[in-house]
């Protein structure tokens, strides 16, 4: 994969129509898998040498970007998905790899300012079901 610009990953809120819209200006984002482990060392383990059974943890993922609001209506939707603790579908699109869906929630949601510039957030979303992965 070549490099590829940061401005070009994408967080896009469900619509409730079937569709996605951008809900911010992200500035910096941020994506992590994970998978727990299951360990099934015993006395008989060769070498006691950790054994793992597969496929047998939890997964999930996590999203977390900074940025300004696109406007109002934005910042008043993740506001009120947060405080309503709403799971809800997003998509995320990570440029020459391929698109990731699923029902998130809104675990954090941070506002800062400046007092000579504009107001901005942190937010985070942890995966709430099993997301899709479609390939570019």
């Amino acid at each position: 994969m070549t490099a590829q610009k940061g401005k070009d990953l994408l967080i896009r809120a469900g619509d409730g129509a079937g569709g996605y819209v951008a809900v911010a200006g992200l500035r910096a984002r941020q994506i992590a898998f994970n998978a727990e482990t299951v360990d099934i060392t015993n006395a008989d383990s060769a070498g006691r040498w950790r054994e793992l059974l597969a496929g047998a943890g939890a997964r999930r993922a996590s999203i977390s970007g900074s940025g300004v609001f696109r406007d109002e209506a934005s910042d008043a939707r993740l506001r009120q998905s947060f405080f309503d603790g709403v799971i809800d579908g997003y998509q995320i699109v990570v440029p020459s790899f391929g698109t990731i869906e699923g029902l998130f929630q809104i675990s954090s949601l941070e506002y800062r300012g400046d007092h000579a510039g504009e107001v901005t957030f942190d937010m985070a979303l942890d995966s709430a079901g099993p997301l899709s992965f479609t390939a570019l």
